[in-house]
């Protein structure tokens, strides 16, 4: 896998449909390093004394993909996980969210791994975000309308003619599989991921 010593997932998927969920599964019950290329971007807003809303957040991806390659995202996961991955803490693979950039799955498919899509309703995945805001630490971030939460995430959906910026649709047309996470029985959704990795 290109020097990369485990599986990896790439994960994406509208806002709310629970990629940090799923990463969270791969990590407890599968022995995943999960990493959140979200909170990497954050960490580097917070060292530049800069709100973390996703204003600044695609800001920032698109000054980094210019900078460093469109992949860039990806690369820094793999090297957090090159450099966590030694004895003797040896992980089974790197899950890496959030993917929000085509060519971010490109370079998933060139190390050798696979994009995982995730959706729901858009009302639920709304709920689920208000709901879980404050203990996510982001509730002056997440606290938002319907409304905004919805135009925010159509602003994601499709990219420019920059091809540095977010195009989440493309992402969704490159992923190697959809997952509907709709409902609320944590359960029957590791069962599925259970399944899922079987078949990788």
């Amino acid at each position: 896998m290109s020097g990369v010593n485990g599986k990896i997932i790439g994960i994406s998927g509208t806002n709310g449909s629970g990629k940090d969920t799923l990463g969270h599964i791969l990590a407890t019950q599968h022995g995943f390093l999960f990493i959140s290329v979200t909170d990497v971007l954050r960490e580097e807003l917070r060292r530049r004394e800069l709100p973390p809303d996703r204003e600044h957040l695609r800001a920032l991806s698109a000054e980094w993909r210019h900078e460093y390659g469109l992949g860039v995202l990806v690369d820094r996961a793999v090297d957090l996980f090159k450099k966590a991955n030694v004895a003797p803490q040896e992980y089974a693979g790197v899950a890496i969210a959030s993917l929000r950039n085509p060519y971010e799955v490109d370079r998933v498919h060139e190390l050798g791994g696979v994009v995982w899509w995730l959706d729901a309703d858009p009302h639920l995945r709304y709920e689920r975000i208000q709901r879980g805001a404050a203990e996510r630490g982001r509730a002056a971030e997440d606290q938002k309308s319907f409304e905004e939460f919805l135009a925010e995430e159509q602003a994601e959906m499709h990219g420019t003619a920059d091809a540095a910026s977010l195009d989440m649709s493309k992402v969704s047309d490159k992923a190697d599989l959809s997952l509907q996470n709709a409902g609320s029985d944590l359960t029957a959704f590791a069962a599925e991921v259970d399944q899922l990795l079987q078949e990788l």
